[in-house]
C-alpha cells in the first residue's frame, strides 16, 4: 500500500512540474477480484485459493472488493471522459466484505468446489499466537479488524461507473481458479 501511495504521489507531483500540459486521473482500486487470465494469482484471487483449499478459520479480516473486468472499465472511462481530468477515483462494488463473508458467499454458490471453505471465524488471540510460526500470517496481524471503508459514489457520479455486485467478483475468481486446476 505504501509503494503504491508513493508512486501516485510522484504522478502527481510530476504533473505539477509539467505545468498543466498534460492530463491525469488517479484510479485507487480496492481488492482486486474476478477471472484471472494465468496461474500467477494476485494476492486478492490467492485470498480465494487459500479458502477453497481449507484453513481451520477466517481471520477478522475485512477487504473492500472489485471485479478487475469493472476496474477496466473504470480506466477507459477516465481516459475518455474530460470530467475525470486531475480527479482520484476509488474502485469498489458495495461496502467491505469480511473474510467470514466471503467464504459464505463461496460455500453458498460453489457447491461441492467449496466443501473445504472454513465455516467460522478464528479469534484474534489465536491469529496473534499461531503469527509467531507462520510468516504469512505475522503480515495480518495488523490488519486484524482494520475496518477502513472506501467509495465509488465519486466514479459513479462523475464518470457513469457501475461496478458489478461483490459477490460475482468473488465467484468468477473462484471459478477461474477452479478452471485453471488451482485448487
Amino acid at each position: 500500500m505504501r509503494s503504491k501511495a508513493i508512486a501516485e504521489r510522484a504522478a502527481w507531483d510530476f504533473m505539477t512540474a509539467e505545468g498543466g500540459s498534460l492530463e491525469l486521473a488517479a484510479i485507487n482500486p480496492t481488492g482486486v477480484f474476478g477471472p484471472i487470465l494465468g496461474t500467477a494469482a494476485p494476492s486478492s484471487v490467492e485470498l480465494i485459493a487459500r479458502l477453497m483449499k481449507g484453513m481451520p478459520g477466517c481471520p477478522r479480516l475485512f477487504f473492500g472488493v472489485v471485479d478487475v473486468r469493472d476496474v477496466a472499465d473504470l480506466h477507459i472511462r477516465a481516459m475518455t471522459d474530460p470530467a475525470a481530468k486531475g480527479e482520484r477515483f476509488i474502485a469498489a462494488s458495495g461496502d467491505i466484505m469480511s473474510m467470514l463473508q466471503i467464504a459464505s458467499v463461496l460455500r453458498s454458490r460453489l457447491g461441492e468446489a467449496a466443501r473445504n471453505v472454513p465455516t467460522r471465524a478464528l479469534p484474534n488471540w489465536l491469529v496473534r499466537f499461531a503469527a509467531r510460526f507462520d510468516a504469512t500470517l505475522k503480515s495480518v496481524v495488523p490488519l486484524l479488524d482494520n475496518t477502513r471503508r472506501a467509495t465509488a459514489a465519486k466514479a459513479e457520479r462523475l464518470l457513469g461507473w457501475t461496478p458489478r455486485p461483490p459477490e460475482d467478483a468473488i465467484i468468477a475468481s473462484a471459478e477461474s481458479i477452479v478452471s485453471l486446476g488451482l485448487v
